[in-house]
């Protein structure tokens, strides 16, 4: 029998710079001087900003480079041209730290997309200010940490969610329809590295039930955004929006249903996009390099 061929090694490049002429170029040639192959590229240039944003997916061979060589031989690239970058070994997954209160859409999917593989993270722990969702999390064997949180009992809340995090290892916290407004500390703390998700109503509809409030509104359209956590609630650089049509036959329940549906897609595929190293910070927005 002939031997299987081996996998290759993989890395993810995700940079960005002053907008120059021969970047491309100069990117590309740096890594495949180092013994990796272009298996697939997205760039950008913003005209308005003057900016230039890349992500380079490489495979090379076996054994031929680490993580840690190409970051330094990418080293003098990025000084030459002022850049930031981030260089990851592709096939590790994105250790992510979920948080809920008492509603599963987002968890669940979540859960299950990590399980099966379609999402690139490892859910290495749950928090929740409530005990509802603890079999749903048992059920896939995952940690689930009970934080209660009071008006006076969040400075204590909050410093017990980042000894988790420290503890988990986490890389990336996501608040799947938790319902506790994060302080302007935790939210500086975690700053790039925390997703949330709400239905894209606001500011119109606020409050506990805002479907109910759209329903009586008669909207046209329901959806949800995802964004990464800022001291501004609810205003962070956006990463992922989905927008559903829906009209006057659409109950309460049924506006709940579809926009659940939304919310729980459009984390997703945040959380992807992220994990995947296709999402760069611009000012009050984001490049989406997908």
């Amino acid at each position: 029998m002939s031997a299987q061929p081996s996998t290759p090694d993989e890395h993810v490049l995700t940079a960005h710079c002053p907008e120059a002429y021969g970047l491309v170029s100069a990117v590309a040639s740096n890594l495949t001087s180092q013994g990796c192959d272009i298996f697939d590229v997205k760039h950008f240039s913003d005209r308005h900003d003057d900016r230039f944003f890349i992500r380079c997916h490489t495979i090379s061979a076996p054994g031929t480079v680490t993580t840690e060589s190409l970051i330094e031989g990418f080293r003098p690239v990025a000084q030459e041209h002022d850049m930031r970058f981030r260089l990851v070994d592709a096939r590790k997954k994105t250790r992510v730290l979920v948080m809920v209160s008492k509603i599963s859409h987002c968890l669940a999917d979540l859960l299950h997309r990590a399980h099966v593989g379609s999402l690139p993270v490892e859910i290495v722990a749950v928090v929740s200010n409530h005990t509802d969702l603890r079999p749903l999390v048992d059920f896939y064997g995952v940690p689930f940490h009970h934080v209660p949180v009071t008006r006076d009992t969040k400075p204590q809340a909050e410093a017990e969610l980042l000894r988790l995090v420290a503890a988990h290892d986490t890389e990336l916290v996501v608040l799947a329809r938790y319902m506790q407004i994060l302080s302007d500390e935790l939210t500086r703390e975690l700053a790039g590295r925390c997703i949330n998700i709400h239905h894209s109503f606001l500011p119109s509809f606020k409050g506990a039930k805002p479907y109910h409030q759209a329903y009586e509104r008669g909207v046209k359209m329901v959806g949800a955004t995802a964004h990464y956590v800022t001291p501004d609630l609810d205003e962070g650089p956006i990463i992922a929006q989905d927008v559903i049509p829906v009209n006057h036959a659409h109950t309460p329940a049924d506006l709940v249903a579809v926009g659940s549906d939304a919310e729980a897609q459009t984390l997703s595929r945040a959380v992807k996009w992220h994990a995947e190293g296709r999402v760069v910070v611009s000012g009050n927005r984001t490049i989406v390099l997908a």
